[in-house]
């Protein structure tokens, strides 16, 4: 059963490892694209949200692998 967790963590764990690569990415190519300011503030507003959820869900998922390890 504690397996179960742990695996499930690790696995929202990359999902969130995964969201905060894609939010980087982006913020980079918006950068490297020399956009005006206003628009770039744009860019980054956008990002934001993505990149909390995906913190989020990286810290959720490591919550999981470590409580599955005290448990099991």
């Amino acid at each position: 059963m504690f397996e179960i967790m742990i695996w499930a963590g690790a696995g929202i764990s990359l999902i969130g490892l995964a969201g905060l690569i894609w939010s980087i990415v982006r913020v980079f190519r918006a950068r490297r694209a020399n956009l005006p300011d206003d628009e770039l503030r744009a860019v980054l507003q956008s990002v934001l949200p993505l990149n909390l959820g995906a913190l989020f869900l990286s810290v959720i998922g490591l919550m999981l692998v470590v409580v599955g390890v005290l448990l099991g």
